[in-house]
């Protein structure tokens, strides 16, 4: 790695040369620069707005998943069973579910080795249970902070290789030439009063983008408050997008950010909704539920339910738990709790059913409260609220239906790298799955994806960067025009109003498209995002410089919001509708319950459209998208004779 200057238009840049730069310090992130290292690419660095700021670092619930092949017991599993699984959840690549699927038991003993604390028994097996969209038992946890674990473990090894971290720098534009990346421009934040704003340019022949999913476009959310995402500055450069119409959602915390799957549910806690002002209060899921036990159920079932699901609505299943809180808080304007503290008005266990009252007999949890049930069955559950600032033995938990995962994003080959190339997008950034996908299956992707990446950079792209010279002469006109915006923004005389206009922009996403969508309101979000994004230069003030990196947050926020919103308008359009994790308006479809809205009325997807996918391209010129459908590619059925496998990879024809 080299540190020098560049200089541009009278301005001097502080400019970094590096082979690969890993852009984020999240599980994919670190995991990317330690698999490099150990494969002998050790002219490496991270850059990250904050270490301790990701997705992976700051996020769990109640027995957090992680989802691998099966290390335990007498079922029978195999590569190509899990790959299956994860093809089946629809719209989903073969080849990128086999690669998924064959990469799992490395990556997973490879945090087991580093050690991230996953149960085995006395044999060393490591045991799994069943999740979501998982037909054996895959699945296993190291309790409520299994991403966080993986991270801070990884984290110790990059830095007891003393890779180098540019820490609190904020990345602006991907540069790119002929369909290949060669740099980025990133702020400095902690030089951002400097006349050239903290404006610092990496010359690098790779850069592996780790920069988890587009958390910023949503209102109602769990990713952490610090955490936005960047996929808008892919899109910019000319990064394919796919599947961008699936994410997932569920009830959430909102105050403290935190899934409430589980435990917070099969102890089954009073719903209550209040006005703006904590007033008013009524147990507002009475008002569509006649059959008590029904309600008491759905709620139970809201444990290991937890994604919104338009399938769990017909019949009064769990997911219309979601709806009505949906209803009450983004239509309503009111605001829903959770009451650990009192049981719902005429709870009885002998009202439940079989399931949900066999599950608690046989857990010993007849206690006359849920917040003692909850004690009693999952204590960590309320020490973890309780240790950031919530007290569920004293106070009701807000909550709201929020934006969890993205199954979509940036589109990439079997090695992870982009349609861009040299750009190679992992983790939650890289569109992986489809429609459906196993609870844990993100955390196995951020491990496979980035040691993939990992292998084809050091095979393969271990070049040098580009001369100083050359690379000022294809960078100058970019980092220019990425300067002078900066001094529209800082320059514009109005109040700084970066947050007020990030408000405004979620608030949108949220009510037109997360988990209830209709193709009026889409089609008005697309307009709205679309003329948000041509009036940010003159629109956006941020004169109080300390405002700059959100400045340029908001246009990567704005960038993905209208390409996502573009692609559910163009899946609506072409006749699709409910499936995955939201809803989709159908003036000709069923009401969940009599008394909700016309809105929610819905028909469930054919699933004709879980066979093809959907890559997603976006004009910077034109602010045009584009959209190509087209077949799922299959799983890819090997000939793995050995001799000829070792053969190949002995030639190094095997990463290419």
């Amino acid at each position: 790695m080299k540190k020098s200057t560049i200089t541009i238009n009278k301005v001097e840049y502080d400019l970094i040369s590096v082979n690969t730069v890993i852009v984020g310090t999240g599980a994919a992130g670190f995991n990317a620069a330690d698999s490099l290292y150990d494969l002998g690419q050790k002219d490496i660095c991270i850059v990250t707005e904050g270490i301790k700021m990701g997705t992976s670092r700051n996020t769990g619930s109640d027995k957090q998943t992680y989802y691998k092949l099966t290390l335990s017991g007498d079922g029978d599993d195999s590569v190509h069973e899990m790959a299956k699984t994860l093809f089946d959840g629809g719209s989903m690549h073969g080849d990128i579910a086999l690669t998924e699927a064959a990469l799992s038991a490395k990556g997973f003993y490879k945090l087991a080795s580093i050690g991230v604390p996953f149960p085995h028994n006395k044999y060393g097996e490591y045991v799994g249970y069943k999740t979501d969209h998982d037909p054996r038992q895959r699945a296993t946890s190291a309790g409520p902070l299994t991403s966080k674990f993986m991270t801070e473990k990884l984290e110790q090894q990059v830095k007891s290789k003393n890779i180098q971290i540019f820490d609190g720098f904020y990345v602006i534009a991907i540069l790119q030439d002929k369909g290949r990346a060669y740099g980025l421009v990133a702020i400095d934040t902690s030089k951002v009063n400097r006349d050239n704003y903290g404006i610092t340019v990496f010359n690098c022949t790779n850069i592996v983008y780790a920069t988890g999913g587009p958390a910023g476009i949503y209102e109602t959310s769990v990713y952490p408050v610090s955490h936005t995402g960047t996929t808008g500055i892919a899109f910019e450069a000319g990064a394919k997008g796919i599947n961008l119409t699936e994410s997932q959602y569920g009830i959430a915390s909102i105050k403290f950010r935190w899934n409430l799957s589980g435990t917070y549910q099969q102890v089954i806690p009073r719903y209550i909704s209040t006005d703006t002002e904590g007033n008013d209060e009524k147990e507002f899921l009475d008002e569509y539920f006649t059959d008590k036990g029904r309600l008491f159920d759905c709620i139970f079932l809201k444990g290991y339910q937890w994604p919104f699901d338009p399938r769990k609505i017909e019949n009064i299943g769990s997911s219309v738990i979601d709806i009505l809180v949906f209803h009450e808080t983004v239509i309503k304007g009111r605001r829903v709790f959770m009451d650990f503290r009192s049981n719902p008005k005429g709870f009885d266990f002998s009202l439940l059913n079989e399931e949900s009252y066999t599950y608690l007999k046989n857990s010993n949890a007849f206690q006359d409260t849920p917040i003692k049930r909850l004690e009693h069955m999952n204590k960590p559950a309320i020490d973890l609220y309780m240790n950031n600032g919530i007290n569920l033995y004293k106070e009701n938990l807000e909550i709201a239906v929020c934006a969890q995962h993205n199954n979509g994003g940036l589109e990439a080959n079997i090695w992870y790298e982009s349609n861009i190339r040299h750009l190679f997008p992992v983790g939650e950034v890289n569109g992986t799955f489809g429609v459906y996908r196993p609870g844990g299956s993100a955390l196995n992707s951020t491990q496979v994806s980035s040691f993939r990446a990992a292998q084809y950079i050091a095979q393969n792209y271990g070049s040098a960067p580009l001369s100083n010279a050359d690379f000022k002469n294809l960078s100058k006109d970019r980092i220019n025009e990425l300067k002078t915006l900066a001094d529209k923004l800082t320059q514009n005389k109005d109040k700084t109003n970066v947050m007020q206009q990030r408000k405004r922009y979620q608030r949108l996403m949220t009510r037109a498209g997360a988990h209830i969508r209709g193709l009026s309101e889409v089609s008005e979000a697309v307009n709205t995002s679309l003329k948000e994004l041509k009036a940010f230069d003159t629109e956006t003030s941020a004169n109080d410089r300390a405002y700059l990196a959100d400045a340029f947050r908001n246009r990567d926020i704005l960038i993905t919001q209208y390409v996502y919103l573009s692609a559910i308008k163009e899946y609506i359009e072409r006749g699709g509708k409910s499936r995955g994790s939201y809803l989709v308006r159908d003036d000709n479809g069923i009401l969940p319950l009599p008394n909700l809205p016309e809105l929610f009325r819905f028909k469930l997807d054919d699933l004709k459209s879980m066979k093809k996918a959907c890559s997603v391209t976006y004009d910077k010129d034109t602010m045009k998208v584009r959209f190509d459908w087209t077949d799922v590619r299959p799983i890819p059925v090997e000939d793995n004779w050995f001799e000829n496998v070792w053969a190949d990879y002995r030639n190094k024809n095997i990463i290419k």
